[in-house]
Parts: C-alpha cells; structure tokens; sequence
C-alpha cells in the first residue's frame, strides 16, 4: 500500500510540474508578443505583428474599407534583386501592420517576365471603382538585362490584398508625343550619334530638345522609379523616371487603369529627378523627389503646379535641420493623406542598406507647411496628434 502511493503521488506532482510549464510557457509566450505602438520612430526597426522587421521597400499605400494597406519591395539578405514579390500589409492605426502575405509573388517559370531574379521596385497600388478592381504598377527589369529594360509592369486583383495576376510589362506611350514638346523638338534631327561624349553642354541641350524621346518614339518611353496618383476626379496618372532617369514624365492612364491614353508631359528635362511622390492640396499639386546618385542619399527636390499638367516650378529642399542635404539618410517613395485629418499628409522614405537590403528602414515624417510649401523637419518619434482632426 505505502509503494502504490509513493507512485501515486509520484504521478500527481509530475502532472503539476507538467501544468507549471505549460502556464509559464504561456506567460513567456504572451510577454513575447510585441505591444502594440502608438508612436512612429523613422529610421528604427520597425516590427510587424509577428516581431519581424516589416519588409515592404520602396513602397506606397492604399487606403479601402476602413483600412490601410502598405505594398513595397520584398528585399533579400544579399540582394536587392526579386527573390520573392511585392509584399503586402495591413494596418487600420497606421502604427501596427499585419503582414497579409505576398501580393504578387515572383515566377518561377524560366523566361517569365517576373521570373526571380528579375528587378520588381516601387510598388504602387490603385483601386479602380469603375471595374472594382486594384491595380499594381511595378518598375520592372528582366533578369540579366542589368537596368536596360526600363518597363512597367502592371498586374491586378479583386482583393486588395491579393493576389494580384500579372498581365504584361511595357514601356509607355508608344509613338506619341509629350504634350509640352514642341514641333521642332520633334522634328529635330540630332542623335545621339552626334556625340562623342555624353553630359557635354551641347548634350544637356539635346536631352532638353527630346534627344531620348525621339530615340525611343517607337518603342515607348523608359520608366523606372514610379508612383501612382488618383485625382479628384478619379482620373489616374503614372509618374516616372524616363529618359535615361533625366527627365520625369506624367501620364494619363485609361479608364480602367490598365493602359495609357497617350497624353502624357514632360517634367524638368534634364534635371535628372528619381523617387516620386505627389500629393494635392487647396488645388495644388506637389512632388518631392530625389537626385540620382544610387543607392547614396541626396538632397530632395520639390515642384509644384496648378495643373497636373503644368507648368511645373521647382522649388527648394523642402527638408531642413542637421543633414537636410541627404533627406536624413533616406529617399522618397510616398506621400499619404491621412484619413479623418485635416490637411495631412506623410512623407514616406526608405533608408537604403545596398550591403544587406533586407535591413533598409522607414523615414516617415509629418509634412508641415510654411508659405504654402512643404516643410520636413527631423523627429526622432512622434504620432498622429501632429495633425488636426478633421472638422
């Protein structure tokens, strides 16, 4: 009798210790879970709901249904090159993301335009009310053509978070004529094989006259680094690098959004303007952007129109304080208007890390204005209280 409860009480306390583990695991297990936070801290790690370091490069936001949805590049280890899409976010605060998976996953059908290895930046999405379905544009570049491709894909979904089906990739407007060039830029007969040397004082000139949209008339335009933008009146423009990354061009996007409708214009010529990110306000429209000096930082540009096609006046560096001139470490990808707040506005920029992409942070910064212009100004944390609720 006295063995039996020996066992017997052997087996009660290995049953407790067994229950101990599982309730402090548990204990463990929710102290691990990352707090939920109220603030944004540019340029720190910033954790999705599952503790990793949100991973949506190069982005831009959707706002639909009550929510918010951050689409950007998927960067590797080692390599800034596609190895897994365009990934996609949730967030209803702006302050905490749930990472909704991979909108548009890479191929890996050898010869796919998107196949892995291939170059997918700047991910923007539209959602098209007509046709109820969201649009992705991408800058893309096939794998080993290096950045010669210089092609937009596009791709769309019935859901905002995916997935998204790949259509086709294209360079825009072929065979038609900026809006702002005139007929003897057109007719010009100057090529490139009239230079010896690019970036010569009489080359600069050439770019100015359409030296590249006339090597690339037929084919279409080159566009690299890209933004969307939905006006007022729910018409869509594609903003991008063209020209050798010189010159910016802003064109109309057909009613579906899934093509062009060949009106489009040029945006300083020459200036060699990358990263653009455009807003509206009181009927103005405004885009910051950055320099081309790869994946070092610059000071960046701001421009201004009345129109969304122009003339577009170029402003100062809308950034001021301590390293102003390098956009505080970063480059742009975005500007957000804040729902339910009056007048504001975002600044979305990525701080690169070329040597492990995977670790590049977010700048993102309350955009104030000072004479009617865009202002940003250094915070180390700050929140929505910034912005006034909307009246």
């Amino acid at each position: 009798m006295k063995l039996r409860s020996n066992q017997h009480l052997s087996i009660l306390l290995t049953v407790f210790c067994v229950f101990l583990m599982v309730v402090l695991m548990g204990c463990s297990s929710k102290r691990d879970q990352p707090k939920g936070t109220q603030n944004f801290a540019p340029g720190q790690p910033w954790l999705d709901s599952d503790s990793l370091h949100i991973n949506a490069h190069g982005g831009g936001i959707l706002y639909s249904n009550n929510t918010y949805y951050w689409f950007g590049e998927h960067k590797s280890e080692h390599t800034s090159s596609a190895q897994v899409g365009v990934n996609c976010y949730s967030s209803t605060d702006l302050y905490n993301w749930k990472h909704e998976g991979v909108a548009l996953p890479v191929s890996d059908s050898v010869g796919s335009e998107i196949e892995a290895g291939c170059v997918m930046e700047r991910p923007k999405v539209i959602y098209n009310a007509k046709t109820q379905k969201f649009v992705l544009y991408f800058h893309l570049e096939l794998i080993g053509k290096g950045y010669d491709a210089a092609r937009v894909g596009i791709a769309v979904s019935d859901n905002a978070i995916g997935p998204y089906t790949y259509l086709y990739s294209l360079r825009p407007n072929a065979g038609m004529w900026p809006q702002n060039m005139t007929e003897e830029q057109k007719n010009s007969n100057v090529t490139l094989d009239d230079f010896s040397d690019w970036w010569t004082d009489d080359w600069m000139q050439a770019v100015d006259n359409g030296l590249f949209i006339r090597r690339d008339f037929e084919g279409g335009q080159m566009s690299r680094d890209m933004t969307l933008f939905v006006d007022d009146d729910g018409k869509a423009y594609h903003i991008y690098s063209s020209e050798e990354n010189l010159t910016l061009h802003i064109a109309e996007l057909s009613d579906d959004y899934l093509n062009y409708t060949g009106k489009y214009i040029r945006v300083a010529p020459g200036g060699h303007n990358e990263a653009p990110a455009v807003f509206k306000k009181d009927g103005t429209y405004f885009m910051i952007t950055s320099g081309c000096t790869g994946w070092d930082p610059n000071a960046a540009r701001m421009f201004t129109a009345e129109s969304i096609w122009g003339p577009w006046e170029q402003h100062s560096n809308p950034c001021v304080g301590e390293d102003a001139d390098l956009t505080f470490h970063s480059q742009s990808t975005y500007i957000l208007p804040v729902t339910g707040k009056d007048d504001a506005f975002i600044f979305m920029a990525d701080r690169w890390n070329p040597k492990k992409p995977i670790d590049a942070t977010y700048i993102w910064l309350p955009i104030e204005f000072e004479d009617e212009l865009p202002v940003l100004k250094w915070k180390n944390q700050w929140d929505l209280s910034e912005f006034a609720e909307t009246k």
